[in-house]
C-alpha cells in the first residue's frame, strides 16, 4: 500500500525543563484522540514518561516516540499522521534531543508563558538550527503567574535571534486567560471554564483588541508575503492576498527557517493548543519537503548521493535510539527511503554484518503495535536487534550506502562504581552493557588495576540517574565513589630533543634514531605529526610508526597521567640501519623519545570549564554571585528577567559539585541552573599540585 508522505509529520517537542512540554505532548495525545484519560506529569501519570525515574522526578529522561492522527479543529483536513518523539529537557540530555533533532522534520518549540527563554532552550533551539529543522513555536502557561506572551516573543527576538512570527494574540492573562485571537481569520476563540479542549466558541474579537489584532494581522501578511513577489506586488498596491495563499507563503518560509510561527495559550488548562495542530499541519514540513540526507560509502566518503524520502528507492534508515523494556530490546529507527518487510534482512554499515529484522512494531508511548512492514518517512521500532547501536545506518545490503554518523561529546565526569557483592558483580556488567548501548554519551571503563568500573558521563544528574537505573530496573546496588573530573594535560613550551633505540643482543639487532620538535598546537587540534625530513635519513615507510609512537603515548601526560591535548610534533631528522631497523624500533624510539622530551616542555594540567547559566531571584543575587566568585567562578552577564536575575558564568566542574543543593539552600529553594561543558582552561598552581598528588596516591595505592 503506497502511502502519501505529504499527510506525514515528524515532529519533535523540546524545551526547557518545566516549560510543559510533556502536558503538551499529553494534550495533543488528547486531542489525537490516541488516549481517554489525560495523564498529568505532576501525578506522575503521564503517558510518555513511564518510567520510575521520570514519573518520580517530574521529568523526561526518554524520548518516547509516538504516533497519532489529526484531520484538524474542525476536521479541515484528511487525517495527518503525526510521528512525534518528546524529548528531554534536562541539559545532562542534551543528547537525547540532539539524536532526535537528527531524524525529526519539524519541531514545536515550547516557551514558558513566564519563564520565557530559558537556558536550555538556547542550546536546544542552537541544536535544531544546526540540523535546520523548521519549527513552530508555542508559547505555553499563559494561566501562569507572571506570564507575558509579547515579552517571550521579544525574547525569542533578542535571546535566541530568530524571528517570530506571531499566529495569535492572548485574550486576558494569567487567570484571566480566556483564550486567542487567531489572525487570519480575525476570530476569537474563547474556552469555557470546563477545562474540556472542544468546549470553545469562535466569536468576533473583543473590541478593546481590536486596534492591537489589526496592527499584528498586518505585520504577519508583510512577513508572508516576501515568500512570493507577485503577491508582494499585489498586497503593495492594497490587494489583500487570500488566506490560502498567504497560508502557502508562511508554509515556505517555515521550512526555509526565515522566521518562526508563534502560538499561545496553555496545556495544563486546554486552551490553544488545537491551533497548534493545525499549525502543524499548515506550515512544517513532510518528510519529502526536508533537505534529504547525504549518503556517505563504506569508507566515510560523500558519495553524492541522497537518501531521498521514496519509498521506491534502496532502503536506508537510521538508528537513533535504543530501549530496553517489556517488549524486549526496541532500536527506534527512522526510515529514509525504501520498503522494508518482516523477515528481511538488512546490512548494518557500521558493523557490515547482516541483520534480519524479525519483528516491526510501532510505538504508542508504553505499547506496541505490530506491523508488517515500513517505508520511507516511518519512525518505528524493531524489536531484538542485537549489534546495532545509535547512530547506525541500516541499509539494502545489495545497495549499502551509510547516513551521515551522529557525533556525540565527551563526557566531563567520571565516577567509580563497584558492586556490593560477588552475585551483584555479574549483573552489574550486564546491566552496563545494556545502558551502554541506549546512551552513546554514557561511557564506561574498568581500571586494570583497581578493577573498579568507571562511569563517566556529561553532568552530576546524568550520572546520578544512571546509578539510579541500575538500582530500580536492573536490580544492582553499587557502592559509588566520590566524582572525578576529567582532567586533561598539555604542553607550554616547544622541545627540540634527539632520541636513539640501540638494542644489540645476538641475531639481529634493533636501531632507530629520531630529531624531533614537541610543541604546543592550536586548541581543538589533539594531536598533529608531521615530518621534515629530507634526503631519506629516515626512510618515509617508518613515518606511520613513528606517529603511531607518539599518538598512542599521548593517552597519559607526565604529570598525573591525564590524557594530553594540543600537541605538534615534526620530525626533523633521524638516522636508521639498513638491517637493524624496523618499523617497531621506530615505534620505540618515538614512545621513548615522548617520555625523555615531554617533562621538558613545561606541562601543564588543564581543567574543564562549563559554562553556567543559574537564576536566582532577585533578593539573592549578592549571596550566588558571592558564592560563584568563592567557586572560581567568571561572571559573563547578569540579566534581570520579570522573575529574577539569570547570570551567566564560566566556573570549572571540579568546584561545581554538589551545587543545585547549595543554589537551592541560598534561593529559599527557587534558584536554577543549567550547565554544559565549554573548554578546557590551565588549572591553577593550587589545584594542579594537588591534582598531581592525588594521581600519584591513586598510583601508589595501586602497587600496593
Amino acid at each position: 500500500m503506497a502511502t502519501d508522505l505529504s499527510l506525514y509529520r515528524n515532529i519533535g517537542i523540546f524545551a526547557h525543563v518545566d516549560a510543559g512540554k510533556t502536558t503538551t505532548t499529553e494534550r495533543i495525545l488528547k486531542l489525537t484522540g490516541k488516549i481517554h484519560k489525560t495523564g498529568e506529569v505532576h501525578d506522575g501519570e503521564s503517558t510518555t514518561d513511564f518510567m520510575e525515574q521520570e514519573a518520580e522526578r517530574g521529568i523526561t529522561i526518554q524520548s518516547a516516540a509516538t504516533t497519532c492522527f489529526w484531520a484538524g479543529s474542525d476536521k479541515q483536513f484528511e487525517p495527518h499522521r503525526f510521528n512525534i518523539i518528546d524529548t528531554p529537557g534536562h541539559v545532562d540530555f542534551t543528547i537525547e534531543v540532539y539524536r532526535s533533532l537528527k531524524v525529526l522534520d519539524g519541531g514545536v518549540g515550547v516557551f514558558c508563558g513566564s519563564g520565557g527563554v530559558e537556558p536550555q532552550s538556547e542550546t536546544n533551539w542552537r541544536y535544531a538550527n544546526e540540523s535546520k529543522v523548521a519549527r513552530i513555536i508555542y508559547v505555553n502557561k499563559l494561566d501562569r503567574m507572571g506570564a507575558d506572551f509579547y515579552r517571550v516573543v521579544d525574547q525569542v527576538k533578542n535571546v535566541l535571534a530568530a524571528k517570530p512570527l506571531v499566529m495569535v494574540l492572548p485574550i486576558g492573562i494569567e487567570e484571566n486567560f480566556t483564550g486567542i485571537v487567531d489572525l487570519l481569520t480575525m476570530k476569537a476563540w474563547i474556552w469555557d471554564d470546563s477545562g474540556q479542549p472542544e468546549n470553545y466558541e469562535i466569536t468576533d474579537i473583543p473590541a478593546d483588541m481590536q486596534e492591537k489584532a489589526e496592527e499584528y494581522r498586518a505585520e504577519l501578511i508583510e512577513t508572508a508575503v516576501e515568500q512570493d513577489d507577485d503577491l508582494m506586488e499585489a498586497y503593495l498596491e492594497g490587494n489583500e492576498p487570500s488566506i490560502e495563499d498567504i497560508k502557502k507563503c508562511i508554509r515556505k518560509g517555515t521550512i526555509a527557517l526565515d522566521f518562526f510561527p508563534t502560538y499561545c495559550g496553555s496545556s495544563f488548562k486546554n486552551k490553544g493548543v488545537q491551533n497548534v495542530l493545525d499549525g502543524v499541519v499548515d506550515y512544517l514540513p513532510s518528510p519529502t519537503e526536508v533537505k534529504p540526507q547525504p549518503e556517505v560509502d563504506m569508507e566515510g566518503n560523500e558519495t553524492g548521493e541522497f537518501a531521498i524520502v521514496d519509498p521506491s528507492r534502496p532502503f536506508r534508515a537510521l538508528a537513533f535510539k535504543i530501549m530496553d523494556d517489556r517488549f524486549g530490546a526496541l532500536t527506534f529507527i527512522r526510515v529514509y527511503s525504501g520498503t522494508l518487510k518482516k523477515g528481511d534482512t538488512v546490512v548494518n554499515t557500521f558493523t557490515g554484518k547482516n541483520e534480519r529484522i524479525g519483528r516491526i512494531v510501532e510505538m504508542h508511548a508504553d505499547n506496541a503495535e505490530e506491523r508488517d512492514g515500513c517505508s520511507a518517512g516511518d519512525i518505528i521500532a524493531f524489536v531484538g536487534l542485537k549489534n546495532v547501536q545509535t547512530g547506525h545506518t541500516l541499509a539494502d545490503k545489495d545497495n549499502p550506502a551509510t547516513l551521515e554518523p551522529m557525533v556525540f561529546p565527551d563526557p566531563v565526569i567520571s565516577i567509580a562504581v563497584e558492586a556490593k557483592d560477588k552475585s551483584q558483580a555479574e549483573k552489574l556488567g550486564v546491566a552496563i552493557g545494556k545502558m551502554v548501548k541506549e546512551d552513546p554519551s554514557f561511557r564506561v571503563e574498568t581500571d586494570e588495576d583497581s578493577g573498579e568500573t568507571i562511569l563517566k558521563g556529561m553532568g552530576e544528574l546524568h550520572l546520578d540517574i544512571k546509578v539510579d537505573i541500575l538500582k530500580r530496573t536492573h536490580g544492582v546496588e553499587v557502592i559509588v565513589g566520590a566524582p572525578q573530573v576529567a582532567y586533561r594535560e598539555t604542553i607550554t613550551k616547544p622541545v627540540t630533543d634527539s632520541y636513539t633505540h640501540k638494542k644489540q643482543s645476538g641475531g639481529s639487532g634493533q636501531y632507530a634514531k629520531i630529531d624531533y620538535t614537541i610543541e604546543p598546537a592550536e586548541p581543538g587540534v589533539g594531536f598533529e605529526f608531521e615530518s621534515t625530513v629530507v634526503g631519506g635519513n629516515v626512510p618515509k615507510e617508518y613515518f606511520p610508526a613513528i606517529e603511531k609512537g607518539f599518538r598512542t603515548s599521548i593517552d597519559k601526560g607526565p604529570l598525573a597521567g591525564y590524557p594530553l591535548l594540543d600537541i605538534k610534533v615534526k620530525l626533523t631528522d633521524g638516522g636508521f640501519h639498513a638491517v637493524d631497523s624496523s618499523a617497531v624500533a621506530f615505534e620505540i624510539a618515538a614512545r621513548a623519545a615522548y617520555r625523555q622530551s615531554m617533562p621538558k616542555a613545561g606541562p601543564q594540567i588543564l581543567e574543564p570549564i562549563m559554562k553556567l547559566d543559574v537564576f536566582t531571584p532577585e533578593d539573592h543575587v549578592g549571596d550566588v554571585i558571592g558564592d560563584l566568585n568563592r567557586r572560581r567562578g567568571m561572571i559573563k552577564t547578569q540579566d534581570p528577567t520579570p522573575t529574577g536575575v539569570r547570570i551567566k558564568a564560566d566556573a570549572p566542574l571540579s568546584e561545581m559539585f554538589g551545587y543545585i543543593g547549595d543554589l537551592r539552600t541560598m534561593t529559599s529553594g527557587r534558584g536554577q541552573f543549567s550547565m554544559e561543558f565549554d573548554h578546557y582552561a590551565p588549572c591553577p598552581k593550587n589545584i594542579s599540585e594537588k591534582v598531581i598528588a592525588d594521581a600519584k596516591e591513586r598510583e601508589e595505592a595501586k602497587r600496593k
